[in-house]
């Protein structure tokens, strides 16, 4: 059996302007990334002159920076099926910006996830959300239409001469899988064709089930996302729990290895919090990964009753 070498790892990063000025204040974190040959998939949140200075000191460095898209929380800050206007616009307002201030990005990255206001109606009354979600059910036709400016937007991205990421929720595997488009239409979210897919597979949100996420997803991902090692969007009245310790995040690293090169880590800002970087500039990648996947197999189980689900929605398309 090939012995694993270190993976490509990505380093999300989601900060404010503010926040995300200080956290690079320290020459530290530069030089951890500059050890570990990492890249950082920035969100830009804004286009600020600060966001900018950081972009070009990491450019300086060597460091290479994807520009993770997003919107204001007032237009669904994730990109989604009802904000393809808007997506579009920001792509252009954020090219403006790249070359005013001479900024260079490895990649664009377009995080596919629901609409934070749905998340936030969701918190505040779970079974006032339902009656909202069923007339989505025969919304094919606007899925449709956001695809296409979705696959339009996508390659004016890769005419401008960047590669086109996407960070999706797993069981977008299962609706392909399946040839449905049922939980698309429900949670708005939509499979688009990127350059490269990383599925997000965060285990701290499954505990004490997160190996066998990873173990369940992990062999049909061409890039793993592990996490969440602490940091993220506010959104008020979400549960917090606990980040990733440094056992989970190597046991989630190491088995993410198993199948793929190319790990991202959810966040850069929790992994400095927590002093990670320098504990992964000598991380054993050939250790066994700890923490196995439990004999009940409820992940598995799951996917497979999701899976019939979805096979027969397959029929019934909106």
């Amino acid at each position: 059996m090939t012995t694993p070498g270190p993976a490509r790892l990505t380093f999300f990063c989601e900060l404010e302007a503010g926040p995300l000025t200080a956290l690079f204040a320290s020459a530290s974190v530069v030089e951890h990334l500059q050890a570990l040959r990492a890249s950082v998939s920035l969100g830009v949140l804004d286009l600020s002159p600060e966001r900018a200075q950081v972009v070009r000191r990491l450019n300086a460095a060597g460091v290479p920076v994807i520009a993770w898209q997003l919107l204001p929380k007032a237009q669904g800050y994730w990109f989604h099926q009802g904000n393809a206007a808007q997506a579009a616009g920001r792509y252009a307002d954020f090219r403006s910006w790249t070359a005013t201030e001479g900024l260079v990005w490895d990649g664009v990255g377009l995080d596919i996830e629901p609409d934070i206001r749905d998340l936030q109606r969701a918190l505040d009354g779970r079974w006032r959300l339902l009656p909202a979600l069923l007339p989505r059910l025969t919304r094919g036709g606007l899925l449709r239409e956001a695809r296409a400016s979705y696959r339009a937007l996508m390659e004016r991205i890769r005419g401008d001469g960047y590669r086109v990421d996407s960070y999706q929720l797993p069981f977008i595997v299962d609706e392909r899988q399946a040839r449905s488009t049922l939980l698309q239409r429900l949670t708005g979210v939509l499979d688009v064709p990127a350059d490269r897919e990383v599925l997000m597979l965060y285990t701290s949100f499954v505990r004490p089930h997160g190996p066998e996420l990873l173990e369940s997803y992990g062999p049909q991902a061409r890039a793993v996302g592990v996490g969440v090692t602490g940091g993220g969007v506010d959104v008020p009245g979400l549960i917090e729990v606990p980040p990733l310790d440094w056992e989970e995040l190597a046991r989630d690293l190491r088995m993410a290895r198993r199948w793929t090169e190319d790990v991202h880590v959810f966040s850069l800002e929790g992994c400095v919090r927590q002093d990670f970087l320098a504990r992964l500039r000598d991380f054993d990648w050939t250790e066994e990964a700890r923490g196995r996947p439990a004999p009940r197999r409820r992940v598995a189980t799951a996917r497979r009753v999701v899976g019939g689900l979805l096979r027969a929605s397959a029929w019934f398309p909106g």
